[in-house]
């Protein structure tokens, strides 16, 4: 054998040797987005109050990502996370009046991950548009069954609206284009779908599977063994709310121990997080930070982020700012999938291989939350903020930018712009080149006066179920009526 033929054996074996361990290891992969749950919401985060005994133990067994980032409302985080993208760069800058429609120019992570082979599915909220053109079925998922409108029995003028009269205990969920009347809480009902589906589909190809509750999102109704946990320790909503974190943490250990029970638990990647921030739970607990749910604040978008995947991810904290819009690379690499044109998120394969890797060190984030009034100019300092660092610029609806330094004042505190002035006119003008650039891609803004008058999950339910009759219409579903 010659020596050019053993150097060329010898490149190819180092080549295999220092290949990337992660990188189209091809994992099932696992979303749990849950909606209105904060950071505190959590048993291992501090909160003294909550039964999360599951995703303690998941969270012991984790990669968490501890300075972990999402939008300060909920279907901006979901635009992010599926496009790898800004919320505004997908035309998403409200939850309703025809903002919250995801734009039909965007590419999903389950149409990468579909075309590199995967199977896809997804359980409750989808909050991206409720007209056929925007539902998750023409997004790149094969599996969908999911609500209408940001919650069940939401609607609101326009287009964004669920089945009429639905409600929490057996609701009409919307399965592949039909509705069906099922029977349970919903939490349960989409977890239950879910696991069905993932028996099937894990037989033949890797699955991606979103499973996005519309729990513990407001209006607070949980299950009543659920509610008596907490009764007499806390208000009667903080009761409801918490019963429902509780609620869904059992279902997540019932999913981690169906995939042990499948003998694919070491094959699937799950990875827990939530939408924005705290909600109801925060004035019990929010592990010392300013702002909830709608504003900017560090409170507002810091977020959980659990990812699960047995025998390949060694447990333990990452300290890097990462984000939702971070997922989409990610999941790409690992499936060994091709990602679109310019994306704003990074992957987090080398955080996950190690937490402490150089990694994006002077990255900023783009905090807006949108939400400026129905047919007005988008508004360039609202709620807003930009991330760099340890330091936080932010703007309340009224004021000036304040500065923070979130690694000696984690509560933002102590404003820091005359101090640090340089800094702040860094991130000022660095915001004014971001939205400069996402102007031209708000194209949801004028979208109402068009819209359709009649929401299109009511004119297909009314459709579907015109003749009431015994073989036509589940037992007890809502009967036909007007619309009004």
């Amino acid at each position: 054998m010659s020596r050019l033929t053993l150097c060329w054996i010898a490149c190819l074996f180092a080549g295999c040797i220092n290949a990337d361990p992660l990188a189209g290891k091809r994992p099932n992969i696992i979303v749990i987005l849950t909606d209105d749950q904060g950071y505190g919401d959590l048993g291992r985060h501090g909160n003294p109050v909550i039964k999360t005994p599951h995703l303690d133990k998941m969270y012991d067994e984790a990669v968490h990502f501890e300075d972990f980032h999402v939008s300060p409302t909920c279907s901006p985080t979901r635009a992010a996370l599926l496009s790898g993208k800004h919320e505004f760069k997908n035309g998403v800058t409200h939850t309703i009046h025809e903002r919250e429609r995801m734009s039909l120019k965007t590419t999903t992570i389950a149409q990468v991950l579909k075309s590199a082979g995967y199977t896809t599915g997804i359980f409750g909220k989808w909050h991206l548009g409720d007209e056929d053109a925007y539902q998750p079925d023409k997004r790149g998922f094969d599996e969908a069954f999911v609500h209408g409108a940001g919650g069940i029995g939401q609607h609101y003028v326009g287009t964004c609206a669920d089945a009429p009269g639905n409600s929490y205990f057996d609701p009409v969920i919307k399965h592949n284009g039909k509705f069906v009347k099922t029977s349970g809480y919903c939490t349960d009902v989409f977890f239950g779908q879910a696991m069905k589906w993932i028996e099937s589909a894990k037989r033949a190809k890797p699955f991606f599977a979103c499973i996005t509750p519309n729990a513990p999102h407001g209006p607070l109704i949980c299950p009543p063994e659920y509610e008596k946990m907490y009764s007499g320790k806390v208000k009667e909503n903080e009761a409801k709310f918490l019963g429902m974190v509780t609620n869904i943490d059992d279902n997540v250990g019932k999913l981690l121990a169906r995939l042990n029970a499948l003998g694919i638990e070491k094959d699937t990647l799950v990875i827990y997080m939530n939408d924005n921030g705290g909600t109801a739970g925060c004035q019990i607990f929010n592990a010392g930070m300013r702002g909830r749910k709608g504003t900017a604040f560090n409170g507002g978008t810091r977020a959980m982020s659990l990812w699960h995947w047995p025998g390949t991810l060694k447990p333990g904290p990452c300290e890097k700012l990462t984000a939702h819009m971070d997922i989409f690379p990610t999941l790409a690499e690992l499936a060994g999938a091709k990602a679109p044109g310019k994306l704003d998120g990074f992957s987090l394969v080398p955080l996950l291989k190690n937490p402490q890797a150089a990694w994006h060190e002077d990255r900023m984030l783009f905090t807006h939350l949108g939400r400026w009034p129905l047919g007005a100019e988008p508004v360039q300092h609202g709620v807003c903020s930009v991330r760099w660092r340890n330091y936080l610029l932010v703007r309340e609806k009224k004021g000036d930018w304040g500065l923070y330094d979130l690694k000696a004042d984690p509560g933002e505190t102590t404003e820091i712009t005359t101090q640090h002035a340089d800094v702040a006119a860094k991130l000022d003008k660095a915001y004014d080149k971001w939205w400069a650039e996402i102007l031209p891609c708000l194209e949801n803004e004028q979208a109402y006066k068009t819209a359709p008058q009649t929401a299109p999950f009511f004119e297909q339910y009314y459709k579907q179920f015109a003749d009431p009759g015994p073989n036509n219409v589940p037992a007890g579903i809502l009967k036909p009526t007007r619309l009004k």
